[in-house]
């Protein structure tokens, strides 16, 4: 059967193909700014017909109806990383949390530790031989859509093109709803004095000819406005946004010296703006892969000069990163951080940087800390630590000693708990 026909045959609305799915069942949903949207919404009106129906879901976009108190006992979502949408239901204890390093999220899927039996997903209208890319978000909503038992998509006709290992084909959809909705965007960062300069002490660790991983917010894109001197550089990176446009346009971003994917711009998944979901589209420059290819260390460590850039929440004195709770507040998860950190530890000249500013709560809590808070999950070990980075300069913290990363930290530490720090530096030492 031609695969048009195929095609024909299985549209139908998101009010029928959400029948497929049963109570007690385990339903996952697209990443990020690929989380469907129509019958994400037809599963919510219909809350009704549904008891215990777990959502699984990393970052999503959107309101996330299925979220709230009155979704309790028809909805319970597993978060794979916490998003803002997410805290208050996982605060109390209406949805759960798993910890998972990225790149392992697809084997979950695979090998049955988390059994599928719904993939809700949004793809792109077919190409020419009737495959659908996966557009904005291959990461775990490929191989999660290829281990489910029933695939439920969404053919959205603004989702864009994109290459690489990111397509599936019509004839492995269960049901297809044809929709128009506009991605989800994400407005620019705000970049103030704290995260220039901070961008430009990063900026300084970063030569010609490096492959960059960076993520989303103000402090990835002060970093990037840095680099506008810099020459050859390349990306392969969990996932970019509109910051890097500017840059390849500028002929700074080439990926000409890039030893893994040369000359081609690599990631998992992205959101931005629609400048940036146009610039992909059909844009033979960029490829997106699942996360077990991008995200996997053995692979992230092929690209020579490789440098990461992530974010924390505190760091102690002796370099313990904690990047995803308050204390037992869960806030949003490992995802890839360490990935990048282990992959640019074993790569040809890769670093990899924890770039924070100094203080949180406008200035009154400092971000290095003499202990970590009660119940914090260490997220990046002291083993693998690297650079710290914070407005006030560089710490270099891989292969010395705790005295020596103790006084380093001290150092970009803000100037009103420098004597506190120094109090317990001096208790140690």
């Amino acid at each position: 059967m031609d695969w048009r026909a195929t095609y024909k045959s299985k549209i139908t609305t998101a009010e029928e193909a959400i029948k497929a799915i049963k109570s007690n069942s385990r339903v996952v949903l697209g990443h990020a700014a690929g989380i469907p949207v129509d019958t994400v919404r037809a599963l919510v009106a219909a809350k009704a017909s549904y008891k215990n129906v777990e959502i699984v879901h990393m970052y999503c976009l959107g309101a996330g109806e299925y979220l709230t108190k009155e979704m309790e006992g028809h909805f319970r979502h597993n978060a794979l990383f916490v998003g803002g949408n997410a805290r208050k239901a996982v605060e109390e204890r209406r949805a759960d949390y798993t910890p998972c390093f990225f790149h392992e999220i697809p084997r979950l899927f695979s090998n049955g530790s988390l059994d599928t039996d719904v993939a809700l997903i949004q793809v792109s209208r077919p190409n020419e031989e009737g495959y659908c890319s996966f557009g904005v978000a291959s990461d775990y909503t490929k191989p999660a859509a290829h281990a489910a038992k029933i695939v439920i998509a969404e053919v959205n006709e603004h989702m864009p093109f994109i290459g690489g290992d990111n397509q599936i084909h019509v004839s492995e959809l269960d049901y297809i709803v044809e929709t128009s909705n506009p991605l989800y965007e994400l407005p620019l960062p705000v970049i103030g004095d704290v995260e220039r300069a901070i961008g430009e002490h990063c900026a300084k660790l970063i030569e010609d000819g490096s492959t960059l991983q960076l993520g989303i917010g103000s402090i990835p894109d002060a970093v990037l406005m840095f680099l506008k001197d810099k020459k050859r550089l390349g990306i392969h990176t969990e996932m970019f946004s509109d910051g890097v446009l500017d840059l390849v346009e500028q002929g700074v971003i080439t990926g000409e010296d890039k030893s893994l994917h040369k000359g081609k711009m690599v990631a998992t998944f992205l959101m931005g703006t629609k400048r940036l979901y146009d610039f992909v589209n059909n844009n033979p420059n960029v490829l997106m892969f699942p996360a077990d290819y991008v995200n996997h260390p053995a692979i992230i460590c092929q690209n020579h000069k490789m440098v990461s850039i992530n974010s924390c929440v505190e760091v102690d004195l002796m370099g313990q990163v904690v990047s995803e709770a308050i204390g037992l507040k869960q806030i949003s998860g490992v995802g890839g951080q360490v990935d990048y950190v282990r992959g640019t530890s074993m790569a040809k000249d890769g670093k990899s940087i924890m770039a924070v500013p100094s203080t949180a709560a406008k200035g009154t809590v400092s971000r290095i800390v003499p202990f970590l808070a009660h119940g914090a999950a260490v997220t990046t070990s002291r083993n693998d630590v690297d650079y710290i980075v914070t407005e006030y300069g560089v710490a270099h913290l891989r292969g010395k000693t705790l005295k020596q990363r103790a006084e380093s930290l001290i150092a970009i530490a803000h100037p009103s708990f420098r004597a506190m720090l120094t109090e317990e530096f001096n208790k140690r030492f």
